[in-house]
């Protein structure tokens, strides 16, 4: 009643074909997403550093440097001059974009198990509290 199946299926060939394209391991799809994260919370901290230039953001913006770095294997991350930036962005605006950034990277540290990224993450998360808290307690006093 029924034909038999003459030809092989196309899920088994392709099951069966070599990959044209390299995989990458979890570890190094975590590595490339901490790098992205801590890039995005160095451009941040750069456009703080123009804004209101500060001895604590030079030190954390070469610190998150060594990280990028470090990740990416010896390649210098790109970084804004301190004459750059153009608008003029809101203070409080960039610590809450680099609190939210700095907790995505503390997450994805925490879940590769780099204890120096996640530390390092963890603090910048507390400045960006502190600076957005500061000018509140001020105005309360």
């Amino acid at each position: 009643m029924y034909e038999p199946i003459r030809a092989k299926s196309v899920h088994s060939t392709m099951a069966d074909a070599p990959s044209d394209f390299p995989h990458r391991s979890r570890e190094e799809e975590l590595d490339i997403q901490l790098a992205g994260h801590l890039a995005a919370l160095l451009a941040v901290t750069d456009e703080l550093r123009a804004l209101a230039p500060s001895a604590d953001l030079d030190t954390a913006a070469e610190r998150l440097a060594e990280q990028v770095a470090r990740l990416r294997g010896g390649g210098a991350p790109a970084r804004a001059s301190l004459t750059s930036v153009t608008s003029e962005p809101h203070a409080t605006d960039l610590h809450r974009r680099a609190h939210a950034v700095a907790g995505r990277a503390l997450l994805v540290a925490a879940s590769r198990a780099d204890t120096a990224a996640a530390i390092l993450a963890a603090e910048r998360m507390d400045a960006h509290t502190a600076a957005l808290a500061g000018p509140r307690e001020l105005a309360t006093h």
